[in-house]
């Protein structure tokens, strides 16, 4: 909550050594990296898909700002607002504080004063409304810290204890694990993982064709052809999601944005085959090494492994 509390040592033994060490923001920045990070699996199976996408915009209002720590507040203050205790949905709680960011009224109020909030929330904007919430959190965290680099002091003003900080730093990081990418996804079209709704609806699509014939130049059932070609495949799932991909293979590559080289997948991330500039086949990954595919003539779509011996395995890309 954003409450003064007396100061508690515990912890603070850690933020001596960080400091020591070369600062806070170098700290953080070893934790997180310098870029937004990706949603881990703990991440993806404890936060409600709703809380995760309003974390993840709200960050955006301020650079420097990691979507898992908002995340963090989220989940220590009430469980992404799932908590039933009095303050969060309505009323206040001991202190004062309400809503699910557990902000008092007096806070809420200066973050207003200061900043607008986006549209999508409540009108006028309100402390218990979780859009509203969660983006005043991201302002109030930058007014007191993140816009300077020291994420510290941000934390330690939504709530004076350095345990406080200690835990929301803790919360983060296994939301925003540094190999989290590797551990999205679960190859199976049963199980279907991933860190937004676009990729989600474009690997339930693209699952749900399996068993359909390999057509050269096939559209799909609802493209009045029997099956897919590869490129066909890919194209149609990602209509599905609303995101309109170029028709071929190589128009496909072309298009981006390319996955940098040495970076994990992520479930929903496009695998091409062949050189640049003649890529000659297309899958949609889904993680643990599987893709969804078209293979070829006299194959079916199907879940099969993305890279094999002597595949020529050109690269991938991330629509949405």
């Amino acid at each position: 909550m954003i409450l003064k509390v007396g100061a508690i040592l515990i912890g603070a033994v850690l933020f001596i050594l960080i400091l020591i060490g070369g600062g806070v923001s170098s700290a953080i920045s070893a934790i997180f990296g310098n870029a937004g990070s990706q949603p881990s699996a703990t991440a993806l199976a404890d936060i409600p898909p709703d809380y995760l996408a309003l974390y993840r915009a709200a960050a955006g209002v301020c650079p420097g700002l990691d979507w898992s720590v908002l995340a963090a507040i989220g989940k220590i203050e009430t469980n992404h607002g799932r908590s039933t205790q009095q303050g969060v949905g309505t009323g206040e709680n001991f202190a004062g504080a309400g809503g699910p960011m557990q902000f008092l009224s007096g806070s809420f109020n200066g973050v207003l004063a200061r900043h607008q909030i986006p549209s999508g929330g409540a009108s006028p904007p309100s402390r218990y409304n979780p859009h509203d919430a969660i983006y005043a959190a991201a302002y109030y965290l930058c007014d007191n810290g993140v816009r300077r680099g020291d994420l510290h002091a941000a934390i330690f003003a939504y709530n004076h204890a350095d345990w406080y900080v200690k835990r929301v730093l803790g919360q983060a990081k296994h939301y925003a694990d540094a190999d989290a990418a590797a551990s999205v996804g679960t190859g199976d079209c049963d199980a279907v993982q991933a860190t937004n709704a676009v990729a989600v609806a474009a690997i339930n699509y693209a699952c749900g064709q399996r068993g359909l014939p390999y057509v050269w130049g096939g559209n799909g059932p609802d493209g009045g052809h029997a099956g897919f070609d590869c490129s066909g495949l890919t194209k149609a799932a990602y209509a599905a999601a609303g995101v309109i991909l170029p028709r071929t293979a190589q128009t496909q590559f072309n298009a981006g944005p390319h996955v940098p080289a040495g970076q994990s997948l992520l479930p929903g991330d496009l695998v091409f085959y062949g050189t640049p500039n003649n890529i000659h086949h297309v899958g949609l990954y889904i993680g643990k090494g599987f893709m969804v595919d078209a293979p070829d003539f006299r194959q079916v779509v199907k879940v099969q492994p993305f890279r094999h011996k002597a595949d020529d395995y050109a690269g991938a890309t991330r629509p949405g």
